[in-house]
């Protein structure tokens, strides 16, 4: 059974002025986000800044989102690293605070072979009994989890269940889920392909744009599995220069600044990102202008 069908946020992480994680926005955006009907929570993945989080901070973070999510609708700890004993360590650290699933990116930096990520990917799950979601995106991580890997860790690892697959590579999503079909369940990684991978057999998306627009991200995946793809088109064309503007600069600096806008108050990302150049946040805010959440 999937972990879930439709759109998962990929949460922030909101920071007061000093730098701490502000406990109380996060609230708010928790609750905001199951009232517009966000079908997971995505906590401390690369959109919730996890590469600069301390360990137990990191882990208060998803116990906290656990705790106020009250079991409404799956949450999701991002709890990869290029370090394997280290992903082992947060996975099941996420698993005590009680998440439904793990979210695992490829190693960066040191990078990996193809048998390298299945020993990585195996010993990781194999650790913890919760579910776990591969991630492949090699924009940001140099290693590309083939569609052959991806395959052979669905069928050798029974809790490795999904992956999300943020490739940008439409021709490699189509092998994919060719020779995972029934094997892994398959998310989209990238707001602007939801709908070419929803129609490859993908059941939803880990969406970054769902942090400003969560019911219009949610009926875009919806229209998909209800195979109303005239609709899921219409949203999808409306949200592409929003999804462009929120990728112009490194994630998450415009989604924390259009957040912000929205009156969230996340604060700034940690270092070494930086605050978002005035000449893209205004094209930002023409873009959710124009979409209509802000």
């Amino acid at each position: 059974m999937a972990l879930f069908r439709g759109a998962g946020v990929a949460m922030v992480t909101p920071m007061k002025y000093n730098g701490e994680i502000d406990y109380a926005v996060l609230e708010k955006l928790i609750e905001d986000q199951i009232a517009g009907h966000t079908d997971a929570i995505i906590i401390c993945g690369t959109t919730g800044e996890a590469p600069t989080l301390e360990d137990d901070e990191h882990i208060e973070a998803i116990r906290f989102t656990v705790k106020k999510t009250k079991k409404r609708i799956p949450v999701i700890a991002g709890t990869g690293s290029n370090n394997t004993a280290h992903a082992i360590m947060m996975s099941k650290e996420a698993q005590k605070a009680g998440a439904d699933g793990c979210l695992l990116v490829a190693p960066y930096y040191n990078k990996a072979t193809q048998n390298g990520l299945v020993k990585h990917f195996s010993a990781i799950a194999g650790a913890v009994d919760i579910p776990c979601i591969l991630y492949n995106v090699p924009s940001r991580t140099g290693s590309n989890i083939l569609p052959e890997t991806a395959a052979r860790l669905g069928r050798e690892v029974d809790n490795i269940v999904a992956i999300k697959e943020a490739s940008g590579n439409i021709s490699q999503v189509g092998k994919l889920a060719a020779l995972c079909d029934g094997i892994l369940d398959i998310y989209s990684g990238n707001d602007d392909q939801i709908v070419p991978i929803c129609s490859l057999g993908g059941i939803g998306v880990i969406s970054v744009l769902s942090n400003v627009a969560p019911k219009e991200t949610h009926n875009i995946v919806q229209y998909c599995l209800m195979n109303r793809y005239d609709k899921a088109r219409q949203l999808q064309h409306k949200a592409l220069e929003l999804c462009n503007a929120l990728f112009c600069e490194v994630n998450p600096i415009p989604v924390k600044a259009a957040l912000n806008m929205q009156g969230y108050n996340v604060g700034e990302p940690r270092l070494p990102l930086t605050e978002m150049e005035p000449a893209n946040k205004e094209r930002l805010r023409k873009a959710m202008i124009d979409f209509g959440c802000l």
